[in-house]
Formats: structure tokens, C-alpha cells, sequence
């Protein structure tokens, strides 16, 4: 069962109605297939061009979808042989970033790398327990611990970026967040082996940049990513959250805003109607996407992979 979006109300009426009247020709076996392919044709009509011309608020309402794919799902779907790896050796295992080795591809195109990112949960006690995705110190120490790993043993590292930003909490502060984060981005500029870098869902704030500083970023088609969300940069120009809209216009907080600014290097496509409707073929294609990106960096040696990122960060804004 799908969960509509305000503006999908539209679509939800339709298939609704297509629905009522499946069952109809199964109660009544009244012969309605002609107007049922009719309504299908017709909803996807209107939802191939809802999407076609989503605002930037309304992609940033699809990025936090509560049936989009997280980090578990594009393990399930795109990676195999996962073997995950927790602790950060100092204070204890953050549930909200997760990690480990995995296989990427099949066949001769098969290549073992280190896979990141953030977990949000697809339920409320799941979404508890890895803390809506939003990283605390040990998380993000732990991913430095697996970039070093990785370098050890020549492994390209892949990243999926997913949060609102790093948990705020008074505890996250006391245990070093701010210093996490610096030293999570300095791993990855840093890093020896190559980088690629997916936005997912919603890159938000430090807390993403810390796995984001990668010689190739790429974004989901309707994922989104800013210095702040729209209702906490809406709630400093207006003192009201009500103003996100106009917000999320202003900051060009999208996959095509940020390519023409050159902050990321590449879209991949969504199926139509968000990556929710379809999690194992938009797993697959991004899966398809990295393999391609790596590919074109396997060559590079790590004086010119870390030159590469120096100048993408250096270049940002000029």
C-alpha cells in the first residue's frame, strides 16, 4: 500500500477508483477491463507529469517519503555478500550509520568495497532505534575507522547519504560531534583509495557532508541536499517554519540545481513516482550507476584522487 504525498492526491483518487472497480469485476463479474486500462493509462498520465514538474518543496516531501529506500534496502538490492562492522572502538556502536565490507556487481564485473551510510528505519520502533538517521560521534568515528580499514586493503569506499543532519542532542555535543565530523570529512578527503558518493534521500547539513567529501557525488533524481532544511532556514530569515516552501525555492536544494552548480557530478534516475514505488529496480540502477563511477576512477593513483577532491571543494562557489 502506498502512502500519498499531499500533492498525490491527484493520483490516490484515480487509483482508488481503479481499485473499487477491480473488485467490482470480481464480486459482480461485470466485464469493467476496458475502463480499468482507461484509468491506469490515465494515472500514469498524471503522475508521470506530477513528477515532471515537482517544486523543490514537494522533492524534498518525496526524499523523506516514509517508504523510501534506506541504506538496508540498497544492501539487500544492490550489494551482496554484506559483512557488517560495528563499534568505534571508543564508546560504543551508533545504529543510525552502518557499514562493513560488501560486494558490488556480479560476475567479472564483481569488486568487494567499502560500503557507508545512514539508516533511518521503516517503522517506528526501527526508526527509534537508528535514530531517525542522524549520526552521533560514535558514527561517525566509526566510519573513519572503516575508511582506514579500507585504505588498508585497497578498497574503494561508497557512500549513502541519508539524514536530516547530525543528531544535536546535549549528549552527542559532550562526546565530541562537532570534532566527529570534521575529522569524518577530513577521512575522506583524505582517503587513498576511491570515493563515490550517493545522496539518497536527504543530504542535510554537516552531518552528510562528513560522508559526502568524495571525488564523485551523485544524487537520487528527487533526493535533495542543503546546509539546512527548509523549515530551520525558513524559521531564521521568517521565524516560521511555514515559509519552507519558499525556502527550500531559495536554497536549490535539488539534484538538477545542485548538477548546474556543479556540486555533484551526476542524476540518477528514479523509476516515476519516487524511488519508494519501485526500491529494488531504483537499488539496482543505482547500483548500475557507482559500479560505472568507480570503474573511471579504479585507474587513478592516490596522489590524483585526492587532488581531484581538493579541486572539486576548492572550485565550489567560484
Amino acid at each position: 500500500m502506498i502512502s500519498y504525498l499531499e500533492f498525490e492526491k491527484p493520483v490516490a483518487s484515480l487509483e482508488q477508483r481503479i481499485a473499487e472497480m477491480r473488485e467490482l469485476d470480481v464480486d459482480h463479474k461485470v466485464d469493467v477491463a476496458a475502463e480499468i486500462e482507461r484509468l491506469e493509462a490515465k494515472s500514469a498520465e498524471l503522475l508521470a507529469s506530477t513528477y515532471a514538474s515537482l517544486t523543490p518543496w514537494q522533492k524534498t516531501q518525496v526524499a523523506r517519503h516514509p517508504q523510501r529506500p534506506h541504506f538496508k534496502d540498497y544492501v539487500a538490492y544492490a550489494f551482496s555478500d554484506f559483512m557488517p562492522l560495528g563499534g568505534d572502538r571508543l564508546y560504543g556502536d551508533d545504529q543510525a550509520i552502518m557499514g562493513g565490507f560488501a560486494t558490488l556487481g556480479e560476475g567479472e564485473n564483481a569488486r568487494r568495497v567499502m560500503l557507508i551510510g545512514h539508516e533511518k528505519g521503516n517503522d517506528t520502533q526501527s526508526r527509534i532505534k537508528h535514530n531517525f538517521g542522524m549520526g552521533k560521534p560514535e558514527g561517525y568515528r566509526k566510519a573513519i575507522r572503516l575508511m582506514e580499514l579500507a585504505s588498508r586493503f585497497g578498497l574503494p569506499v561508497v557512500t549513502l547519504v541519508d539524514t536530516s543532519g547530525a543528531f544535536p542532542g546535549i549528549e552527542a555535543e559532550e562526546r565530541g560531534q562537532a570534532e566527529a565530523i570534521a575529522r569524518s570529512t577530513e577521512a575522506c578527503l583524505a582517503l587513498p583509495v576511491p570515493m563515490v558518493s550517493v545522496i539518497v534521500g536527504e543530504g542535510g547539513s554537516g552531518g552528510a557532508v562528513a560522508l559526502a567529501s568524495a571525488e564523485r557525488v551523485l544524487m537520487l533524481e528527487h533526493s535533495v541536499y542543503s546546509v539546512i532544511s527548509p523549515e530551520g532556514c525558513a524559521s531564521i530569515l521568517w521565524r516560521t517554519a511555514d515559509k519552507a516552501s519558499e525556502a527550500a525555492q531559495a536554497m536549490k536544494v535539488t539534484a538538477q540545481h545542485l548538477k548546474r552548480l556543479e556540486v555533484i557530478d551526476r542524476i540518477v534516475k528514479e523509476p516515476v513516482g519516487g524511488a519508494h514505488r519501485d526500491p529494488q529496480g531504483t537499488a539496482l540502477a543505482l547500483g548500475s550507476a557507482i559500479g560505472e563511477e568507480l570503474d573511471a576512477l579504479v585507474g587513478l593513483d592516490s596522489g590524483s584522487l585526492i587532488r581531484m577532491r581538493e579541486e572539486r571543494f576548492l572550485s565550489l562557489g567560484g
